[in-house]
């Protein structure tokens, strides 16, 4: 039998992230590949259009600390228990060890078996916020099962609540399809290095070392796929660079698959802990090689199928971008990047979820 499940995952439909694409590729879709009563946001009323198979709650008020929080849980609570009928779940999803959703359900379904699925902005934000850290060792003591995705998320996960249980680790996957048939790599009409950075463009991704780790280097484009109003807050800091570049929009997934093959390096110089780096592992499997600052999460999942580059070292940047203009190291790298990409199907982190979840009904 396989496990019932219900599962919430606090922002609105189409916020931009990994954690919503991981979110959408389990539990969305007629047919799903973990059936589930699975919840998101609408949050002012606005009729967003909900994904098929997938709930939207709304919920105004959403925040991180105060009277503010707990009302915001409460509300969350009660427009779950209005839909959700205890007797059809035999597991809960956590999508977060923090953030408004965990505890709701928990309060909703306090009987049910629980499995804690951890991302990186749970980790991040206990540590900046006192009613996070304490929903997080709530969630820890709770869950009868926490999952990591990587090695460096235990490690960071220990540093909050060093009385946790050995976490389970299952690594995030990227869809089946896009490794069978990613689309085709077109090589550079004009000869020059094609970059792009896709991604949030917040501190902790790197955005403010974007403009200036290109500084000394030459002979490229960039393009940039980022919600808009962040792209425009960046924009200052590009021109002062001097970098003519190439906005592609908040991309759609498909869409940006495609941009990946029409590029020739994707650039990720995030700052501090990734869960994993989904955005790198897509653009692996469309052959991009990447450069990425070695952090934790992203070094774990890259290793050498990558280039680890210091963006804080412009000089240094320069150099790695240097090696991809020659054929062999591109050729190499592109190769590499496949191989890596292949380890990470979405379907084997599905097949071990659902275990852990029958195994706890």
């Amino acid at each position: 039998m396989t496990a019932r499940v219900a599962t919430f995952l606090d922002l609105p439909v189409g916020s931009p992230g990994g954690s919503v694409e991981l979110f959408r590729d389990l539990y969305s879709g007629t047919e799903p590949l973990i059936p589930a009563r699975a919840f998101m946001l609408d949050p002012g009323h606005n009729g967003l259009a909900a994904l098929p198979g997938m709930d939207l709650l709304a919920v105004e008020g959403k925040c991180l600390d105060g009277p503010g929080f707990t009302r915001y849980v409460t509300a969350l609570h009660h427009a779950l228990a209005d839909v959700l009928n205890p007797e059809d779940v035999d597991v809960v999803h956590l999508q977060h060890l923090a953030f408004g959703a965990t505890p709701a359900l928990l309060r909703t379904l306090p009987d049910h078996p629980a499995i804690a699925l951890v991302h990186g902005t749970d980790l991040l934000f206990a540590e900046a916020h006192a009613d996070q850290l304490r929903v997080l060792h709530d969630t820890v003591h709770r869950a009868n099962v926490i999952v990591v995705p990587t090695s460096a998320m235990a490690d960071r996960l220990r540093t909050l609540a060093p009385d946790v249980d050995r976490p389970v680790k299952i690594p995030w996957g990227i869809p089946d399809h896009l490794l069978a048939e990613p689309p085709l790599w077109w090589p550079s009409p004009k000869n020059k290095l094609r970059l792009l950075y896709a991604g949030r463009l917040t501190s902790e991704k790197g955005s403010d070392r974007l403009a200036q780790a290109l500084g000394a280097a030459n002979g490229f484009t960039v393009s940039i796929a980022a919600p808009p109003h962040e792209f425009r807050d960046l924009q200052p800091a590009l021109r002062h660079a001097g970098l003519d570049v190439n906005y592609l929009g908040w991309l759609p997934r498909r869409e940006l698959w495609k941009a990946f093959a029409e590029h020739d390096a994707l650039l990720m110089p995030s700052t501090t802990l990734e869960a994993m780096g989904l955005v790198a592992l897509e653009a692996q499997a469309c052959g991009l090689p990447v450069l990425y600052q070695p952090v934790p999460g992203l070094d774990e999942a890259l290793g050498v199928s990558a280039l680890p580059t210091d963006f804080t070292d412009p000089d240094r940047v320069a150099r790695n971008l240097r090696h991809l203009v020659t054929p062999s190291v591109a050729d190499e790298l592109r190769e590499s990047a496949r191989a890596n990409a292949a380890r990470f199907p979405l379907s084997v982190t599905v097949s071990a979820l659902t275990a852990l979840g029958d195994s706890l009904a």
